[in-house]
């Protein structure tokens, strides 16, 4: 499955990402940097894979997985 990501800012839909998984999309608020960058790509992205996951259960796969990345020391790079 792929999953198209951009950026942009979201302040007037009041998030930090968001997720359409018909198009299999993300978008991710341009302001956001480090570990909350990845946090909500992890989040947004489990939304498309796990669409009938709960929220509740999507925050605490998304803030395990990114701790654990992110204490691997995963980091993103712009080349």
């Amino acid at each position: 499955m792929k999953i198209k990501v951009s950026n942009r800012k979201l302040g007037k839909e009041k998030a930090w990402g968001l997720a359409d998984s018909g198009l299999n999309s993300i978008e991710l608020d341009v302001r956001l940097k480090g570990k909350r960058h990845l946090l909500y790509l992890i989040h947004e992205a489990l939304h498309i894979i796990h669409p009938d996951w709960s929220e509740t259960k999507v925050v605490k796969v998304s803030r395990i997985l990114s701790k654990l990345l992110w204490e691997q020391k995963y980091r993103r790079s712009d080349l």
